[in-house]
């Protein structure tokens, strides 16, 4: 990294955890005399908006503080694109040689655990990014890939770092965020099981069309769809235990003909992996993946916890598209 970069230090000031960390993140950053910016978020699409401006402006690192919601945002920010036009060609990077680097303080923080295998203390990851900017640890800004999605109904062009869930899992996503402040005092696991439950209520499945690669496609009836670039997601649960975020694919997991008490019992088994022993979930590894159902039964769509439309969707893989310091 060169003498002279800049960081910029993102804080997600609705995030009560991250509110609550920034005043050690900030200590540990002056008593290494790290020269900063800290922007605090607004509203939604900010941390993106300020991302991007940053990076034309030199900055060379950007710091998130917040949860996997907030780091995907901030990611957006290092590619081109035009949030209302569908995929077509992948972005052009704002920058080659820029880096994000994490402090998880979220909900789940499912990213960061995937990437080491395990939930670390904020405090190694704030000695992660010390260490960067005083040039003491240059490898541990690693390449990463990307997947970049859009759907129809909302934002029509997204960044994925995590993972994004079809059907159920985006209705999830949806409760957690409209939880109250009692509930958003829980651990992150529970607020999810407790919106899952929830979400059950209104469960049906319908039919769905899955192009794999362009080839022929899977047709079956489901409301449970997984495009994952990590391990983890729903605060702890290991919905693709053998995904990787450099291994330049998808890996898609598709369920069908489920039942509520099905689904009951497998919550307990995704936390380490063991749904993918259900002979009715299967999962596969792809470069780009199209789900289509038809409009009145469309799916919503979630990624990295942020609700981002409906079916049908498109995702593709961007092979080690983002430095990401560890």
């Amino acid at each position: 990294m060169e003498k002279d970069a800049r960081l910029l230090v993102i804080i997600n000031q609705v995030a009560a955890k991250a509110r609550r960390a920034w005043p050690r993140i900030a200590a540990a950053l002056n008593a290494s005399q790290i020269k900063f910016e800290a922007h605090t978020t607004t509203h939604a699409g900010d941390a993106t908006e300020r991302t991007r401006a940053a990076l034309l402006e030199g900055y060379k690192v950007i710091a998130v503080v917040g949860g996997d919601g907030t780091l995907s945002e901030a990611a957006a920010g290092f590619f081109m694109i035009d949030e209302n036009e569908a995929v077509k060609d992948v972005p052009a990077r704002v920058c080659n040689d820029a880096a994000l680097a994490l402090l998880p303080a979220g909900t789940g923080d499912d990213f960061a655990g995937g990437l080491r295998g395990r939930r670390e203390s904020l405090e190694l990851w704030i000695d992660a990014l010390v260490n960067h900017c005083l040039e003491k640890e240059e490898r541990r800004a690693r390449a990463v890939d990307v997947i970049y999605g859009s759907a129809s109904g909302g934002a029509k062009s997204f960044i994925c770092l995590n993972v994004a869930t079809i059907g159920l899992g985006a209705e999830v996503a949806r409760r957690v965020a409209a939880q109250g402040r009692l509930t958003q005092r829980l651990p992150g696991e529970a607020r999810f099981v407790a919106a899952a439950c929830g979400a059950l209520a209104a469960w049906s499945e319908h039919e769905v069309r899955v192009l794999v690669d362009e080839e022929a496609a899977i047709e079956c009836r489901s409301n449970l769809l997984a495009v994952a670039n990590g391990i983890y997601a729903g605060g702890g649960m290991m919905f693709a235990p053998h995904a990787s975020v450099d291994d330049g694919l998808l890996d898609v997991l598709i369920s069908n003909d489920l039942t509520r008490a099905t689904i009951l019992r497998e919550l307990p088994r995704i936390r380490r992996g063991a749904h993918l022993s259900n002979p009715n979930v299967r999962a596969m590894k792809a470069k780009r993946v199209a789900i289509e159902t038809d409009e009145l039964n469309a799916l919503p769509i979630e990624a990295d916890g942020n609700v981002r439309g409906t079916t049908p969707a498109r995702f593709q893989i961007m092979p080690q598209a983002l430095r990401i310091i560890f």
